[in-house]
């Protein structure tokens, strides 16, 4: 066999036929072509070699095309009898140049095992050796159109038996031939290496000598084996028992461990709800807790503050005295309207009123005081009920004259009370409550309150004194109780803060 170089100079020499199989190293994969046939041709009959060695220089297997294949064994290795000939040296296929004439085939071989052999009629020749003739060489099976089919199919035969003998894949080329024979030959030498190894083992046990048990030493060692063997396959009996119980365990603890878990998913979720529901709870708080602070700040300056104090507030402007900036009285060149000094009076009453009830029934109340917003009333201790607003006649105003002056009364009577209490309570003389103006019937001061037949100037100012003697009296009260007013007056306070 011989790579396709000089199949391709066959192919340009003569016409290849593209439908003639070709053959494939197994190994390198490279296309093979017979080589060597031409030296065939000299041993074909006469009758066979006329007219046809021409077709047998064309084969396409070597340099010419290829009519008919042979598998040929050579000369040189006849005395060798049947079998697998030794790799020769000298068989490599030569490369043929385009226009070089085609050698003898001296060393190219198809190599067949005996049995694979066998399917070919062999002859003896000179030197005993098989020589595998063609299968018939006449001038039918040298046509290209007869017999190349089944000579190939032979050949292809031939390969298959090779490799089912070898165990190893043909065709190959000399190359891979020559590789794998090399890898055989170290393969066998570690055979032989082995095999020597065996053998000296073999002869080392062979030399060494072995003490032979009799008879009732065999029964003592068989006896003991198989007690030993009871006491094991009890042991083993204890340990699958153990291991039944053991995995009956693991099965309830696998039970009670799923429901640990399940308990413990449980509790991570109630203790995630709880954890939100105690933030809430906690922010919460600490809102309403803020809120109790500012309260109690609010709460300190609530006590702190009287709610008379704010609510009546008593100033004057200039000779003109004044209650939640209502003006009381009125001047020639001031003139102020009825509705305003009837406001003032009524905030004075309700606050006078406020401090009497707020001591009863231990301050006796006998002048009655109405506060009704701006139209108050006082009712005397004789029940006659008097009018504390105007107008009125400046000429012939007895009414309102005496709703005044028993408003003055009745302030006299509550500084007393105060007076007498400071004296139950022990408070020194220069802290007790004193008027700063001193009130003797219808005058304060020294200014009567009377409006008939009195002059505007006069009147104001006894009207300035009476509010000053009731901030005196607000003071006093604002210090010795802790007011909270009814809702009364509270409404009463704001009924008359709306007139």
């Amino acid at each position: 066999m011989k790579p396709p170089a000089a199949a391709a100079a066959g192919n340009r020499a003569g016409g290849v036929d593209p439908s003639i199989p070709r053959f494939k190293c197994q190994e390198c994969h490279r296309a093979l072509v017979v080589v060597g046939v031409d030296s065939f041709a000299d041993k074909l009959p006469s009758q066979a070699t006329s007219g046809h060695v021409s077709s047998v220089h064309g084969s396409i297997m070597g340099a010419s095309r290829m009519d008919n294949s042979y598998v040929v064994l050579s000369k040189q290795n006849r005395s060798h009898g049947h079998g697998i000939p030794p790799r020769l040296p000298s068989v490599a296929a030569p490369h043929i140049e385009p226009n070089q004439p085609t050698r003898a085939m001296e060393g190219s071989y198809i190599v067949l095992p005996p049995a694979a052999a066998s399917i070919y009629k062999t002859s003896t020749s000179e030197g005993g050796s098989a020589q595998l003739p063609p299968p018939s060489i006449n001038s039918s099976s040298l046509l290209p159109g007869n017999s190349f089919h089944s000579n190939v199919t032979v050949l292809k035969r031939a390969f298959e038996i090779a490799t089912s003998q070898t165990q190893v894949e043909q065709p190959m080329c000399l190359d891979c031939m020559r590789l794998l024979s090399d890898k055989m030959d170290k393969e066998i030498e570690d055979v032989n290496a082995d095999i020597k190894a065996y053998e000296a083992c073999l002869q080392h046990l062979e030399q060494e000598s072995y003490n032979v048990l009799s008879d009732a030493g065999f029964q003592k060692e068989k006896l003991k084996i198989e007690e030993e063997e009871k006491k094991l396959n009890a042991a083993i009996e204890e340990a699958e028992k153990q291991y039944s119980e053991i995995s009956s365990e693991m099965k309830d603890l696998e039970i009670k461990s799923k429901e640990f878990e399940e308990l413990e998913e449980r509790y991570w979720h109630e203790f995630n709800s709880f954890q939100f529901q105690l933030t809430s709870h906690q922010e919460e708080r600490d809102a309403i807790l803020a809120k109790i602070e500012v309260s109690q700040v609010h709460l300190e300056l609530l006590k702190r503050t009287n709610v008379l104090n704010d609510a009546f507030y008593i100033s004057h402007d200039g000779v003109i005295g004044k209650i939640n900036n209502f003006r009381l009285g009125r001047l020639p060149n001031v003139q102020v309207e009825w509705d305003e000094i009837n406001a003032a009076w009524g905030q004075a009453a309700l606050l006078l009123h406020t401090m009497a009830q707020y001591f009863a029934p231990k301050f006796e109340y006998r002048i009655k005081i109405h506060p009704m917003g701006s139209y108050p009333r006082v009712t005397d201790i004789h029940k006659n009920t008097y009018e504390l607003f105007g107008p009125v006649n400046l000429f012939w105003s007895t009414r309102f004259d005496k709703a005044m002056t028993w408003f003055l009364t009745c302030l006299q009577d509550f500084a007393e009370f105060g007076i007498s209490l400071d004296k139950e309570n022990n408070v020194p003389p220069e802290k007790s409550l004193k008027l700063p103006y001193k009130i003797d019937g219808d005058k304060v001061g020294s200014h009567t309150i009377f409006l008939s037949f009195n002059k505007l100037e006069n009147w104001t100012k006894a009207l300035k004194y009476t509010l000053c003697n009731l901030k005196w009296v607000l003071y006093w009260f604002i210090g010795n109780t802790s007011f909270a007013p009814p809702s009364g007056s509270l409404c009463a306070v704001q009924s008359s803060s709306k007139r």
